[in-house]
C-alpha cells in the first residue's frame, strides 16, 4: 500500500462564476482503521486563497505550517497578499527543493486572482503543476471524483449551484472509497464572502 493512501483522503476544487469551491472529507484513518472524524485538510492562506493537502497526515500539517509561515513573511515584506498564481509557484518550488526526501502530499490550490477571476491547480509531491479551468481532484478517492465531477460540472455556476454540485460529487465519490468519508466540509469563496458548510455522510 502506498504511503499516499496510508491516511486516506478526498479533495476537490471547482470553479464557478467569479467564485470557487474547495471541499474535502473529514476522515483520518490508518489504512482501514478510523482514528478521527474531524481532520482538517483545507487551510486558509488569506481571505481569497485556500490550499487543500491530500496525503500523509503528518506531512499535511508540517507543510501547511511552513507555507503559512512563508506567506506571513511575504505579507510583512510586500504589505499585500500573495496572488494565487504566485502562491502556486511558491508551493511548487518548496516541494521541488525537497524532491530527494519529499513531503508525501498532493496540494490543491484555489483562489481568486485579479478581477476576481478564479484560479485552481494541483501538483504532485515534487511540485509539477497541473492547471485547470473547471475542477481538480486529489486523494485516494480521486478516480471516483473525476467521474462524478465530469458528469455534474457546468461552467459559470452561481455560488449556491456550485455548492450543490461539489457537495454531491464529494459525497457520491467517498461512498466508493473505503479510505475516505465520514462527512465533508465545503468552502465556497466569492469576492464578498466565504461560506463554510459541513456535510453529513454515511458513517460506516
Amino acid at each position: 500500500m502506498s504511503i499516499f493512501t496510508y491516511n486516506g483522503s478526498a479533495l476537490v476544487a471547482m470553479v464557478g462564476k467569479d467564485c470557487f469551491a474547495i471541499a474535502s472529507d473529514r476522515r483520518l484513518g490508518v489504512n482501514f482503521q478510523t482514528i478521527a472524524t474531524d481532520f482538517q485538510r483545507i487551510f486558509k492562506i488569506h481571505d481569497k486563497l485556500y490550499v487543500g493537502l491530500a496525503g500523509l497526515a503528518s506531512d499535511v500539517q508540517t507543510l501547511y505550517q511552513r507555507l503559512k509561515y512563508r506567506h506571513n513573511l511575504f505579507q510583512l515584506q510586500e504589505e499585500r497578499d500573495m496572488r494565487p498564481e504566485t502562491f502556486s509557484n511558491f508551493v511548487s518550488a518548496t516541494l521541488y527543493e525537497k524532491r530527494f526526501g519529499p513531503y508525501f502530499v498532493q496540494p490543491l490550490i484555489a483562489g481568486l486572482g485579479a478581477d476576481n477571476k478564479p484560479y485552481i491547480c494541483t501538483m504532485d509531491s515534487i511540485g509539477a503543476i497541473e492547471h485547470s479551468k473547471d475542477f481538480v481532484v486529489g486523494g485516494t478517492a480521486s478516480e471516483s471524483l473525476y467521474g462524478a465531477c465530469e458528469s455534474m460540472y457546468k461552467p459559470d455556476m452561481e455560488p449556491e449551484d456550485l455548492f450543490e454540485t461539489i457537495s454531491q460529487a464529494l459525497i457520491s465519490s467517498v461512498d466508493r472509497d473505503c479510505l475516505s468519508g465520514w462527512g465533508g466540509i465545503v468552502y465556497v469563496v466569492t469576492p464578498d464572502q466565504v461560506i463554510v458548510r459541513t456535510l453529513k455522510g454515511r458513517m460506516d
